[in-house]
């Protein structure tokens, strides 16, 4: 399950792209397009498990005004226009399997951040494309030491600019403002845990984040258009995936190894107003090693949601691993 575009929802089986409608009838998917890797990747895609083991498939998915699809897959972004039926790569991933996020902008400009291991803390770069990922340049380059890697690009409709969130530790920490050329890349933030963040939505009255640290507790703000943050609730783990269902927010956790946070389930809440956050799902985390075969997960599709539904995919977790849920939100 990847992202949705008005009443249509897209998913993904190993490295095919599907598509449903779930207000009309949601038990009917339809082939939209599908990517061939190489053999090793396409047979290690066929079991669930050597899938998380490699990160096979597809991660990121977008729908651009033009209709043309852009993805990410392991080592790849690739593209398919609307008469395609195969996706092509344009850019091959130079470390790392993926990054985290892909960003949509004005005039479907298009931007994403590295996201590698970095261990020697080498400079890292945000690539951009302005021809809908055909291309892809460099807009963005953080030196030697100053971040480890980029967690993700949040396009805000209501500012007009992108958010950055970056990680791990201390400095490297970062929310980061850019205008749309990324003449000026400014930091809000930064410092300290409560500001290594993965997942951020956009909204009218600022920016909501949810913290990603197996240091410290993880909560979830709201960084006001004043430029004041405002602590909400607590969270059982760190935050990687977000989504809005018309005016609600939605977060989900991950279960992942740490002393501090030590709850063995992933958890999704949700809020309607970022005021009051109730606690909606609960899914525990399977048996096998997170380093390994993914952490504990609840991935929620994002993009342009017309339906008034929640689409959400467990990862790693017992009973639910690949299974996607959807759901009605009342108003």
């Amino acid at each position: 399950m990847l992202t949705w575009d008005g009443p249509s929802l897209y998913a993904s089986e190993r490295y095919r792209v599907i598509r449903s409608e779930p207000l009309t009838d949601p038990s009917r998917w339809t082939d939209v397009a599908e990517f061939r890797p190489r053999l090793s990747r396409r047979l290690a895609s066929s079991n669930r498990f050597t899938a998380r083991l490699l990160r096979s498939g597809f991660h990121v998915l977008r729908v651009l005004e033009s209709r043309r699809l852009v993805g990410v897959v392991d080592g790849a972004v690739v593209v398919a226009d609307p008469a395609d039926t195969e996706f092509r790569a344009t850019f091959t991933i130079p470390r790392g399997t993926r990054p985290l996020t892909l960003a949509v902008g004005r005039n479907d400009h298009l931007y994403w951040g590295e996201y590698f291991a970095n261990t020697d803390r080498d400079a890292v770069h945000i690539y951009g494309s302005r021809d809908q990922g055909d291309t892809w340049d460099i807009v963005h380059t953080f030196p030697k030491d100053h971040v480890k890697h980029i967690h993700s690009v949040t396009w805000d409709p209501f500012a007009e600019c992108y958010w950055v969130l970056t990680g791990d530790y201390e400095q490297e920490c970062r929310i980061l403002r850019t205008d749309q050329d990324w003449s000026v890349v400014e930091t809000v933030m930064s410092g300290d845990q409560q500001t290594r963040a993965a997942t951020c939505l956009p909204s009218p009255d600022g920016l909501y984040f949810a913290t990603d640290t197996p240091l410290a507790q993880n909560h979830i703000y709201l960084l006001d258009r004043s430029g004041r943050l405002k602590k909400g609730r607590w969270l059982a783990g760190s935050s990687l995936q977000s989504c809005r269902v018309d005016d609600g927010l939605f977060f989900s956790t991950a279960v992942e190894p740490s002393t501090l946070n030590r709850s063995g389930r992933c958890t999704l809440v949700g809020s309607a107003d970022g005021g009051e956050w109730a606690d909606l799902v609960e899914w525990r985390k399977d048996r096998l090693p997170a380093g390994l075969f993914q952490f504990g997960n609840i991935f929620l599709a994002t993009g342009n949601n017309e339906t008034g539904l929640l689409a959400a995919t467990g990862m790693a977790v017992r009973r639910e691993d690949f299974v996607t849920h959807i759901w009605r939100v009342r108003s």
